[in-house]
């Protein structure tokens, strides 16, 4: 086809790397940085593609690895809604990733056009952003090379948090409509957020200092643009672990992977009984809460947290707002507490399903809720409002105060809330929304349930395809009997229940337990981790610590 006339002469510059197979997962290609250069120059021309068959449609690109370590990096498209890749184009991406010829690139290209009936002479459209990691400006040069080989119309955000390039496409596909989403531009998610979470403060009493890890990643510089534009007492923030010029910090012993993986402050947090503190990931979609309780214990605050708090508040104001049929669901993943979940369902009384891990798969389930949320335990989450609930809050007619005060912070809401990803700045207005409002400390937050000790553990293996799941990935029907095995340990402690994972973004398997006691919890963990070491294929030195 004529249209990829150049793109054998783009290609040649970035050639692939040999005996290396990518994968576009949940989250991407996501790998070492200094091998993605070809792929992330074909990601440049499947998001011309994706942007033909959505008839001219912006997409959006994402260079990131998020919580990962420095010397990784990935890429991600986002589609027109802000939402992930629809989930039939990953083959695609795979595909285009491992042609090992120029020729074959141009194949590849030729038959997504002509399996998706794509008329390649709309002019394609793509916004482009990456995060600090020092592989970006070699792996933007590359992307740039696939949007020029395909004369695309494309805008470089800089470097911006990855929630923030899912707000940009949103609302770029929306405007001039009755969904527009607000303005395109950093200054006007900082306008639209920060004005948001004035409107539903307003009044309330002043909260104290909120002290945020960033991660020494994007985060850092795009909170403090966040606290300029809100420029209020409501929102006193001191941020900690902002380097992002050091090679080395980002992620190290700080954000909020490594908060919730270890379940302590970061490097830098000095904690004080009373305090609010947060951390956010690398790339700003994750967040998680902490405080020290009056002992100076460290307490956690983490998604299941978070999703909870969002939900008794949503709950109960769509209760007093009186639109009747508009109810507050919730999503989770099997790495969900099991108090939590018991909460939700016992004492909140709403309704609560499970999904495979990856917030795409979160989302789907929330759009069936008239507003649902969603969070992973991790802090990756958001609130959906769908078209049957904003109709019907469009609808409602109020009959006292109180029901038109509570529909219009519904509204409040609603605009305070990233719908198209989960954005640790939105979430972050999300909670000190709500805290202020009940005029809340943390430990009144932490006090609505208790955890049931967990423990997640990782465990490095030669091939993680060897995995597979079922039911939600709460239970393994690959490598055969592991399972069952697995049953057995947890059997052995009161409330005990484990469960295996492979990682969607490295070689390795995920294990995560939960029972009654420390002591317990911590034998179920380590004794499920050194059972998949022996029996599936461990790699390398195997932990002293497993059982």
């Amino acid at each position: 086809m004529a249209v990829f006339e150049n793109v054998s002469q783009y290609s040649a510059k970035h050639p692939k790397p040999a005996g290396i197979t990518f994968a576009y997962g949940t989250a991407g290609f996501r790998t070492i940085g200094e091998t993605l250069d070809s792929t992330v120059f074909r990601v440049g021309l499947l998001a011309a593609l994706r942007s033909q068959s959505k008839q001219g449609k912006v997409i959006g690109v994402m260079i990131t690895a998020s919580h990962n370590h420095e010397r990784d990096n990935g890429i991600k498209l986002v589609d027109p809604m802000g939402e992930m890749l629809q989930q039939s184009w990953e083959g695609y991406c795979s595909e285009m990733a491992n042609a090992e010829t120029d020729d074959q690139v141009v194949q590849v290209l030729t038959s997504i056009a002509q399996a998706e009936g794509i008329d390649l002479s709309v002019t394609p459209r793509v916004v482009y952003a990456r995060d600090t990691r020092p592989s970006g400006p070699m792996l933007q040069a590359a992307l740039e090379d696939g949007l020029a080989a395909l004369a695309v119309d494309a805008t470089n955000y800089g470097i911006v948090t990855t929630p923030q390039l899912h707000y940009f496409v949103r609302c770029l596909n929306t405007a001039g409509t009755p969904a527009a989403y607000g303005e395109p531009t950093e200054a006007g998610y900082y306008e639209k957020y920060g004005q948001a979470f004035l409107r539903l403060v307003d009044g309330r009493p002043t909260p104290t200092t909120l002290y945020i890890d960033a991660a020494n990643g994007v985060g850092a510089p795009q909170v403090r643009k966040l606290a300029a534009a809100i420029n209020s007492p409501y929102f006193n923030i001191d941020v900690r672990n902002c380097d992002t010029e050091t090679l080395g910090k980002l992620n190290i012993d700080c954000g909020a992977d490594y908060v919730k993986s270890n379940q302590r402050q970061p490097v830098g947090m000095t904690m004080q009984p009373g305090a609010r503190y947060c951390s956010f990931d690398g790339d700003a979609d994750r967040i998680v809460y902490y405080y020290a309780d009056e002992s100076g214990a460290f307490c956690l605050l983490d998604g299941d947290k978070i999703s909870t708090l969002i939900a008794t508040y949503l709950r109960d104001l769509v209760s007093t707002a009186g639109v009747e049929d508009l109810e507050v669901g919730v999503v989770q993943t099997a790495y969900a507490n099991g108090s939590s979940t018991s909460y939700i369902k016992d004492t909140l009384q709403l309704p609560t399903v499970f999904a495979k891990t990856g917030v795409k798969h979160l989302h789907h389930e929330a759009e069936k809720m008239s507003i649902g949320v969603y969070f992973e335990a991790n802090g990756h989450g958001t609130v959906l409002f769908n078209t049957r609930a904003v109709a019907k809050l469009q609808a409602a007619t109020p009959q006292t105060p109180a029901q038109a005060d509570a529909i219009q912070r519904l509204w409040n809401l609603r605009d305070l809330i990233n719908e198209s990803v989960g954005d640790a700045m939105a979430d972050m207005l999300l909670v000190e929304t709500i805290l202020i409002c009940k005029d809340w400390t943390p430990a009144q937050w932490d006090a609505a349930y208790k955890d049931m000790p967990s423990r997640l553990l990782k465990v490095v293996v030669a091939d993680r395809n060897l995995f597979k799941t079922t039911n939600a990935e709460q239970t393994l029907t690959s490598p055969p009997n592991l399972q069952s095995f697995i049953d057995s340990l947890a059997a052995k402690f009161p409330r005990g229940r484990s469960f295996v994972r492979p990682s969607g973004t490295e070689d390795a398997v995920r294990v995560y337990a939960e029972a009654a006691t420390r002591a317990d919890c911590d034998q179920l963990a380590y004794s499920v981790a050194g059972a998949v070491f022996d029996r599936a294929g461990g790699r390398g030195e195997r932990p002293a610590e497993f059982l």
